[in-house]
């Protein structure tokens, strides 16, 4: 598996779906694994530090749930991982629309601690921890949505962040797209980023 990529990283290819890496999810298995990894290395870190074994992750998990404003993002969607919803049976959070259970614990997953990388502008690693929830839980967003979602994605991992005005002028292109027109006017936006980041891709 391919660690989460350092700030100014080039951008390269998924060779099982020709998407920028990461971008493919959810539909993807290997851009999938991917965005998993990213919550995954980070809470086999966490399990290091705290030395525990692996049938006591059900206990850490629960802890790190009850105070998720004292771990990092990465900790608290894989601790919820590892716990299921009471009401609707499914990984907490990550339940279908409408589920109480996983909606109360998925605006309890944002108080979690997120870190910004050096070299970034403020507010990148909360843009990756949106995009990665959203991947991850499709079910719970729109498909214009998912797709701006996953499309950036590999771009905010490298270290970019839209401004304001980047943001507004891709939703604006969005809104006036047909559904059959959406994905070429992100990948443009995508690639155009690309190039203006002097990044190539493998």
């Amino acid at each position: 598996m391919v660690a989460r990529p350092e700030v100014g990283d080039a951008v390269r290819r998924c060779a099982a779906c020709g998407e920028y890496a990461y971008g493919g999810a959810p539909d993807c298995a290997d851009c999938r694994a991917l965005v998993d990894a990213i919550v995954e290395e980070e809470w086999a870190a966490f399990v290091r530090r705290w030395g525990a074994g692996a049938d006591e992750e059900r206990a850490l998990a629960e802890m790190v749930a009850g105070e998720p404003d004292r771990h990092d993002w990465r900790v608290v969607d894989a601790a919820y991982d590892r716990l299921i919803c009471n009401d609707c049976g499914e990984r907490l959070g990550r339940g279908p629309a409408g589920c109480g259970g996983c909606e109360r614990a998925h605006g309890f997953r944002y108080a979690a601690v997120e870190t910004d990388r050096p070299g970034v502008r403020p507010g990148n690693e909360h843009a990756i921890r949106v995009n990665v929830s959203v991947v991850r839980r499709p079910q719970m967003t729109s498909a214009a949505e998912l797709l701006v979602r996953r499309k950036l994605l590999p771009l905010l991992l490298v270290g970019f962040l839209p401004s304001t005005q980047e943001a507004q002028r891709l939703s604006a292109a969005m809104k006036r797209a047909t559904p059959g027109e959406r994905e070429r006017v992100v990948d443009r936006a995508v690639e155009e980023t690309v190039a203006r980041l002097g990044e190539g891709c493998e």
